[in-house]
């Protein structure tokens, strides 16, 4: 029997099957792009798609209501195919992957943050200079006189151009030596060659034509959900391309957990790996090449900002121990690994360095975003917060570094909300209520004119803070007041409708209910209490804090006043706050531009002190007080009041 999977804007893709598989794994076979958070538990509700033809064997399910289980909405994750059958993927269900709204340099504001870390950076010392050379070489034609082997007479003229060093070494691997003959007399003996002098040994990476001089290396940040790059003149430290995209593992999951589940199932590290490579980077990678307008054997280093499990994904390796007591990755630091080895489309010599992980929910992501923060090297006691899908934290200076991370859950982008979504288009990011008439003032990614489609994490953090402020809702997230938006189900269940059916993009109501408030008063909770236990393990208080630092791609939509009013942030002064954009993404680059850099974040990272928070006594007491709005402590958060 057959599926064929009709994609809203794209082409229908079809796949044999046999009777009782499940439509969500029947996709992931097909490479059909449908979200699905929870990796196919039936608990977020994302992974909609419509009927249009034969018939599916569907378990009941909440996020289906029954006019809408008629219509032929069903959740892919619990439905069997029974016979061939058509169904619609909806455009909300694959834009996740493509229209991620990303802090990936595309905007001015993250360019500039860029810019100020690299000065900020090289003004703290960290010389941007590396190892990599373009020698141009020009060297006479062999003759029955000059009989000297192509390799040999390549030898000599690379200790001609480098004479200033004694005794150098010169060695020419493989991928190069396979191509020296035709390439030397396509080019009459005037060739470029591009390597990497490390002490006294010069290596052979790449030969070509003579004007052909740039050197290129690539820095990349992988997420969990979103994955950026750019690809740099190593010579100069010119951005030549930048992009990004969402991660490809997504429909295994929206988090690491889940990803690690399906890497143990039968065939499923590949599977993983092939997603984060095939499916993501090496396209990024290709396209980047193309619009910087170099060759991809030109790309001479990579260097990955990556939290622990990722690294794990990316390489292949068994990543179930980072889940399991002791919580024991592979991996804290590892070198060797080249372009080559990953299949990247890259000088395959090229060396891949990834910054160094800490511990299993702290990676290297942190390592290069804590060595971009210059943090390690400022008297100012700094905290740092990365949030993204994963909550992590970084405390201390020059002094000593204290790190830990949060299970924040998936509600910063999205999940566990009814009508929560990644920050897409029609995300509502930023919103206001007015105390008055409840009604709400919203702003929507996407073009001017579209409608709301569902609420990325920027902008729950505003619609419950408003809500709070407003008095609708009570500290324990409940509703309060009664009218306007304000509806109930027939349980007495309360919700805030932020769209009506006629105001949203779907024809569906955009709300948010007590449920969704309590998971994301968990979420809150998590980030603030790890704070809290974090300041406490070095017996501190918020009031040593001198700096705040937020990095990630949620945090440039983040209302710092809003985040503090509901008790995620803690209440110091707004003017301590600094969004200082993707921090593990400029880390990276740093390392690509900088030999420096690279012996600094295995500096940083060998002297960063993990907190395992699990194990870590008080650390429930902490988290049980902060799940209420801001918290059951009112002196921690003075300036958090309500006006209605």
């Amino acid at each position: 029997m057959k599926v064929t999977f009709q994609i809203e804007g794209a082409s229908p893709v079809e796949i044999e099957c046999n009777a009782g598989d499940n439509l969500l794994e029947l996709a992931r076979r097909a490479n059909v792009a449908i979200d699905a958070p929870c990796s196919g538990n039936g608990s977020c509700g994302k992974c909609r798609v419509k009927l249009v033809e034969g018939n599916l064997e569907t378990i009941p399910s909440r996020h289906i209501t029954d006019e809408e289980y008629e219509a032929g909405w069903r959740l892919s994750c619990n439905s069997k195919v029974m016979g061939d059958c058509t169904v619609f993927v909806p455009d909300i269900a694959s834009a996740y992957q493509s229209r991620m709204k990303t802090a990936d340099l595309s905007s001015p504001q993250e360019l500039a943050i860029f810019d100020n870390a690299k000065q900020e950076m090289e003004e703290g010392g960290l010389q941007f200079t590396n190892s990599f050379r373009a020698l141009q070489l020009e060297m006479t034609a062999p003759s029955e006189e000059d009989t000297m082997p192509d390799n040999e007479r390549l030898e000599w003229a690379i200790k001609g151009a480098l004479a200033d060093i004694d005794d150098l070494q010169v060695k020419i691997p493989y991928a190069v030596m396979v191509k020296l003959a035709s390439t030397l007399r396509e080019c009459d003996f005037r060739i470029c060659v591009k390597g990497q002098l490390l002490d006294d040994q010069f290596v052979c990476m790449e030969i070509g034509a003579y004007e052909d001089t740039l050197l290129a290396g690539c820095a990349i940040d992988i997420g969990t959900t979103t994955v950026t790059m750019v690809v740099t003149d190593l010579a100069t430290g010119k951005l030549l391309a930048k992009g990004s995209s969402g991660n490809g593992q997504i429909r295994y999951g929206a988090d690491v957990i889940n990803r690690i589940i399906e890497s143990t199932k039968p065939g499923g590290k590949k599977r993983l790996q092939d997603a984060i490579i095939k499916e993501t980077l090496t396209p990024i990678l290709a396209n980047l090449c193309r619009t910087a307008g170099i060759s991809a054997r030109s790309i001479l280093r990579l260097t990955i900002g990556a939290n622990t499990t990722m690294n794990h994904l990316l390489i292949g390796v068994d990543a179930d121990p980072v889940r399991m007591d002791p919580y024991i990755p592979s991996f804290f630091r590892w070198e060797g690994l080249t372009a080559g080895d990953l299949k990247l489309p890259a000088n395959p010599i090229a060396p891949v360095v990834i910054a160094p992980n800490i511990g299993s929910y702290v990676g290297g992501d942190i390592t290069a975003g804590t060595l971009s923060s210059m943090i390690w090297d400022k008297d100012e006691m700094s905290l740092f917060i990365d949030l993204g899908t994963n909550g992590e934290l970084v405390f201390g200076n020059r002094d000593f570094l204290m790190s830990c991370a949060c299970s924040a859950g998936p509600a910063f982008e999205g999940g566990d909300i009814s009508c929560g979504m990644r920050a897409t288009d029609g995300a509502i990011e930023a919103c206001t209520i007015d105390c008055a008439t409840m009604e709400p003032t919203l702003s929507i990614v996407g073009d001017p004119g579209q409608k709301p489609v569902g609420i990325c994490g920027s902008g729950i953090i505003d619609i419950i803070s408003e809500l709070f402020r407003c008095g609708i809702i009570n500290a324990r997230g409940l509703f309060s007041r009664e009218g306007g938006r304000v509806k109930r189900d027939q349980h007495g269940m309360g919700r805030y409708v932020i769209a009506t059916a006629a105001e949203s993009e779907t024809g569906r109501e955009v709300s948010i209910n007590e449920v969704d408030i309590d998971n994301f008063i968990r979420a809150k909770g998590a980030i603030f209490s790890a704070i809290d236990t974090l300041l406490n393990s070095v017996d501190m208080t918020v009031d040593c804090i001198d700096k705040v630092y937020v990095a990630g791609g949620i945090g440039s939509g983040i209302n710092m006043k809003n985040a503090v009013n509901i008790g995620m942030f803690p209440d110091v002064e707004l003017e301590k706050f600094q969004y200082i954009g993707n921090s593990s993404l400029i880390g990276a680059y740093a390392m690509v531009m900088s030999d420096q850099a690279i012996e600094k974040c295995h500096e940083v990272g060998a002297n960063m002190t993990y907190l395992e928070l699990s194990t870590y006594p008080g650390y429930m007491d902490s988290f049980v007080a902060a799940c209420f709005l801001p918290h059951t402590d009112s002196r921690l958060f003075p300036n958090s009041k309500q006006e209605y």
